[in-house]
């Protein structure tokens, strides 16, 4: 008799869609692609072309997904406005979900999504971070966790997107969050990850330019921008996005701890081959945050579809998509409003004459 395989529905076939379909169609054995929604006609096509030969059923209803026989799991990876309701149709409907991050941009609308998981504790919930995932980022938690640089004090991390001219970031502004919830929210995560998930957050205080696309600003949105979080644990993340980089996709992180430091990624290449010409010697950098990232992702899907499938528990608490949009939205109002925000130990927010 052969394993069983974990029944996968898909939301969404935009430009992580069709990765994640693609994903779980082909490169994770012990799932099943067996239907997807969207109502987007374009997106229909493409699954006509790339799915349907293989058995995959489209839906243009998300409800009509919901309903398809034998489903067991749900992958969300439709606008983030939709993410939260979708994923907690999908947790009504008993079902597991992967969810694209963020949960929201709202951190009310994103608590719902926890609290809709509490109900049901047997499924298992996961937002999607894809760097936790990610062999160089793994080995490195790895080393901080064996005491190799003593305790993390300092944490610097960027995601850098490669310069796109056709307006695309622009038009999506209206939609992410900003630039610290939608791209700096991974180095967000991750600082939560090596500093501890139950870091408490002391203050932020962020600053952002609009270089190349000024069109960010009607969205109240930015092309870099630069935040500072302070913890009461004594400790300091410091994150830089842009959406301007001109060689390529450049995300690098720094741990620096009381007895050494560790790096991920701080030079960027494609692979191990430099390029020696008579201008000097270079080496290609990723284009895209997916090129970087491909098999991240690809085991992302293979770990929850293993967790699902026997059980066990995910590797990261669902609260901490809570939490990692709550700092996102305060360094994104700093940014905007130019002042910086403090909270109490308990989270709440207070004036600084108050600690």
């Amino acid at each position: 008799m052969a394993p069983p395989k974990l029944k996968v529905g898909l939301s969404g076939l935009g430009r992580m869609g069709k990765r994640h379909a693609l994903h779980f169609l082909n490169r994770t054995p012990r799932a099943e692609l067996i239907a997807i929604s969207t109502p987007d006609d374009v997106e229909i096509e493409w699954a006509k072309q790339h799915l349907e030969p293989f058995g995959v059923t489209f839906y243009k209803s998300y409800e009509d997904l919901l309903a398809h026989n034998g489903l067991e799991a749900v992958v969300i990876a439709s606008i983030t406005s939709v993410h939260a309701d979708q994923a907690i149709k999908a947790i009504a409907a008993d079902k597991h979900v992967l969810c694209e991050k963020p949960l929201s941009t709202s951190i009310e609308v994103s608590q719902s999504v926890i609290d809709a998981a509490a109900r049901r504790p047997h499924l298992k919930v996961m937002c999607g971070f894809s760097r936790r995932f990610d062999a160089s980022y793994v080995d490195a938690h790895t080393k901080m966790t064996s005491g190799l640089i003593g305790t993390p004090s300092i944490f610097r991390s960027q995601t850098c997107d490669k310069l796109d001219p056709s307006g695309f970031f622009v038009a999506y502004a209206q939609y992410s969050g900003g630039i610290f919830v939608d791209c700096s929210i991974h180095d967000i995560d991750l600082a939560l990850w090596f500093f501890g998930q139950n870091s408490k957050v002391k203050s932020v205080v962020a600053s952002g330019i609009t270089a190349v696309q000024p069109g960010l600003r009607k969205w109240e949105d930015r092309d870099n921008a630069v935040g500072i979080v302070e913890f009461y644990e004594g400790k300091i993340a410091y994150f830089y996005a842009s959406r301007m980089m001109a060689a390529g996709q450049e995300d690098s992180t720094e741990i620096i701890g009381t007895e050494g430091k560790l790096t991920v990624n701080m030079q960027p290449k494609v692979n191990l081959v430099d390029i020696y010409e008579k201008g000097g010697v270079r080496r290609e950098f990723p284009a895209t945050y997916y090129e970087r990232f491909e098999e991240a992702f690809v085991r992302e899907a293979n770990e929850f579809t293993g967790i699902c499938l026997d059980g066990g528990e995910l590797p990261m608490m669902l609260e901490g998509a809570v939490q990692a949009v709550k700092i996102g939205c305060a360094l994104q109002e700093s940014m905007v409003s130019g002042k910086k925000i403090w909270f109490d130990e308990m989270g709440r927010r207070v004036e600084r004459s108050h600690l």
